[in-house]
């Protein structure tokens, strides 16, 4: 009797019940659990986990039972936030859950060889609208269907996020699908997740048929985001199985990983080839491009996204390619439809976002035959379609324009040769009042080098060498001025002079706010600074750009709507009292870990995008004096760069003096858009000068909007003396630390 007893708990062990995929992961969620805890407690793979709470697939025995147990003691717990119970999955469930079509559900419609047919399934919560009658084999459509977006637990008030599947600038016919799509391999069949909850089921049996399949059946894809501009290529994302499926490798070697693509002699690569398929200079990597010449306005191309080569680098995406297929699909898709498709790295796709709203080149109709054709102009506020050299002051070390300087070995330059335009990086000890408060508190300014580049003149074209010229705020370049006279104990704030401590603040021209010694180079947002304080300044030496306009300015409001969007469908928006700011940014990400990620990764093609503007270079061979790659882009534009970190510093200093002059109260450390002061309580509202929810006109404001701060983190002065004390380091820059008070060596400034 033993055995049928045991038989018989076998059977009900095998059937379960289990709540909807969304209500599996909002449990997981609620009690802080990550899908690698869960995967290693029932001994299965993290992917099996988030295949199980993303509906593609159900657990069997004997894991079915344990995961119905966890599941069950954390329903006891996390209770679903509605009155009504939450139903429960049982083992009889139709083929479609887990992405395959029953036979009676499925809907092929024939475009041509049945091998080329594309199917779009439902899953088993959609209803799914009656098949269409299909339409002449000519002009076949597939049934559009969706899946339901899996939802997590979020904070009372925080809104739904908006579904990504608007491509930007509008809805287009052939870009119905959205952006990108993920493509995946789930009970031996490829299927591809887009976004808005969307599946297809891909026929393509090798990658150069993949490549066809997408542009002649996915309909995927952005329009351009100019009126000049292209539409985006669309984007496929290829999962570890679906590599395996179409022969790649699921990791790279390490040699592949230093050359950063697979060898020209794989056999997908030939594969492509046979096929008539071109890659870019470089290769099949992590983003590989695969095209043929365009046509007319016939442009063939797809970009290629593989996560398991490091394509997704966890600093700026986070976890993301450890993410299921639909999930991923939500992330790229959010990022694309308020950024752009991604072409490479963060940094990569903000150059193109520059290029995108500004393209160097546009057609013009020709008088004579009425064709159109490029036109041999560049597009008015663009860089053009060729490189500029930068001024010699501009140049990193090895640049090929120093040749011309014939400079000793081993020459180090300095400030007065030049240009040192850089993010603080300051410190200082404390005094003895200060060291009888008890907080560090850390503010951080959102998006503070978007903030900079908004409204910010830069040079467009070549730059022009004057001598001995007359200062002008207005014109874009570098300036060789001796700004050491500049005394920061009596400055004016707006039309007032007013007497500071100098001592406790740092010199606004130097990254490390060193008073200068002597003349030295200095973008145009410097010198304006040192004006604006009340002091004259005269340079001796100019690089400028005569040719010069506000060519971030779309690229930092494109970037900006996306921040604040994504931050609004976390609970964070732009309109909030002080408090209420505090409040929703406290724990914030917990929200909604995928729109998290989204968050990063926006902040990141920001930050990028700007260093990006000064690309060194990269291997390659490369010997000092020689080119490299990036100094054939026109986007390399140390110049910008410079102007861009000079106007966010000159930013932030100018808080610190309004805020000096009206409290007296000093920053104690500066890295980068972080500030530190000390403070006897531990909140921003502490020390920040609010009167009836107002700010101080020109100091420092909380809030989400781009150069507004928020609360980076409260150490107590104990914790910033003891690491000081510690490390022997009495001006130990406490701000890289605020956050978390986790100091683990002497800082360096690396």
């Amino acid at each position: 009797m033993s055995e049928l007893f045991d038989a018989v708990d076998a059977l009900v062990a095998s059937r379960s019940p289990l709540p909807p995929p969304a209500e599996r992961k909002r449990l997981r969620a609620a009690h802080g659990l990550t899908i690698d805890e869960v995967a290693g407690a029932l001994k299965v793979r993290r992917a099996t986990v988030s295949g199980w709470e993303a509906g593609k697939t159900e657990p069997r025995p004997p894991e079915r039972e344990a995961y119905a147990r966890l599941l069950d003691k954390l329903a006891e717990l996390y209770p679903a936030p509605d009155s009504a119970a939450v139903p429960v999955q049982n083992a009889a469930v139709p083929a479609t859950f887990a992405g395959t079509p029953a036979p009676a559900e499925a809907h092929s419609l024939s475009t041509g060889p049945a091998s080329e047919a594309a199917v779009m399934t439902a899953s088993e919560n959609t209803q799914t609208n009656p098949a269409p009658t299909p339409a002449p084999a000519a002009a076949p459509r597939p049934a559009r269907t969706t899946r339901p977006a899996s939802s997590t637990s979020r904070r009372p008030g925080a809104k739904k996020a908006a579904p990504a599947g608007t491509p930007a600038g509008g809805v287009d016919p052939r870009f119905e699908n959205g952006p990108l799509a993920v493509v995946d391999v789930e009970d031996g069949k490829v299927v591809a997740y887009g976004v808005g909850g969307l599946v297809l089921d891909v026929p393509a049996k090798s990658l150069p048929s993949l490549v066809d399949w997408t542009l002649q059946h996915a309909k995927l894809g952005q329009p351009k985001l100019s009126g000049p501009g292209r539409p985006a290529d669309p984007l496929l994302v290829l999962t570890e199985t679906a590599c395996e499926r179409y022969g790649l490798p699921v990791s790279l070697s390490e040699e592949e990983k230093d050359a950063g693509r697979i060898p020209e002699g794989h056999k997908v690569v030939k594969q492509l080839v046979r096929a008539e398929w071109k890659l870019t200079k470089r290769g099949f990597g992590p983003w590989a491009r695969i095209y043929r010449p365009a046509k007319g306005s016939d442009r063939q191309c797809v970009q290629l996204c593989i996560p398991s080569w490091n394509a997704l680098d966890p600093r700026f995406w986070g976890d993301a390619a450890q993410l299921a297929p639909a999930e991923l699909a939500r992330v790229l898709g959010v990022y694309a439809s308020r950024v752009m498709t991604p072409r490479g790295s963060t940094a990569v796709t903000s150059l193109e976002l520059m290029t995108a709203l500004h393209p160097p080149t546009h057609a013009v109709r020709d008088e004579e035959t009425g064709v159109l054709r490029q036109a041999e102009t560049k597009t008015p506020g663009s860089l053009g379609a060729d490189p500029v050299d930068c001024a010699p002051c501009e140049a990193p070390d090895g640049h090929p324009v120093l040749n011309a300087l014939d400079l000793p070995r081993f020459h180090v330059r300095g400030p007065a040769e030049k240009l040192f335009e850089e993010a603080y990086d300051w410190a200082r000890p404390m005094t003895d009042a200060e060291c009888t408060l008890r907080y560090l508190v850390g503010l951080d300014v959102n998006m503070a080098f978007g903030a900079g580049a908004n409204g910010l003149n830069v040079g467009l074209g070549e730059p022009t060498h004057v001598k001995n010229p007359v200062f002008d705020p207005k014109l874009p370049g570098s300036w060789l001025v001796d700004l050491s006279h500049v005394d920061l104990s009596k400055v004016k704030v707006g039309k007032e002079w007013v007497e500071l401590d100098g001592s406790l603040l740092p010199s606004p021209f130097t990254p490390k706010g060193d008073r200068p010694t002597g003349p030295a180079w200095y973008a145009t947002p410097t010198v304006a600074y040192a004006q604006e304080l009340g002091y004259d300044v005269t340079p001796t030496e100019a690089w400028v750009r005569y040719e010069n306009g506000r060519y971030l300015d779309g690229w930092y409001s494109r970037l900006r709507d996306a921040y604040l969007a994504t931050m609004a469908d976390l609970g964070v928006d732009a309109d909030l009292s002080p408090a209420d700011f505090l409040a929703a940014m406290d724990g914030y990400k917990e929200r909604d870990p995928e729109l998290t990620i989204a968050v990063t990764a926006i902040k990141a093609t920001v930050k990028g995008g700007i260093g990006k503007l000064r690309e060194r270079p990269r291997g390659e061979g490369w010997r000092p004096g020689e080119r490299w790659r990036a100094l054939e882009r026109p986007t390399w534009r140390p110049d910008i760069r410079a102007a861009v970190i000079s106007r966010t510093r000159i930013n932030l200093h100018r808080k610190i003096v309004k805020h000096a002059s009206f409290t007296g109260q000093y920053p104690i450390a500066i890295l980068s858009d972080c500030v530190v002061y000390a403070a006897n309580g531990p909140s921003p509202l502490d020390f920040l000068p609010y009167r009836e929810g107002k700010p101080l006109p020109g100091g420092f404001k909380l809030g989400i909007n781009p150069g507004l701060v928020k609360h980076e983190g409260t150490q107590s002065v104990l914790w910033g003396e003891e690491v000081r004390e510690r490390f022997n380091a009495p001006e130990l820059n406490l701000a890289r630390s605020i956050k978390d008070g986790t100091v683990t060596d002497v800082d360096n400034g690396e």
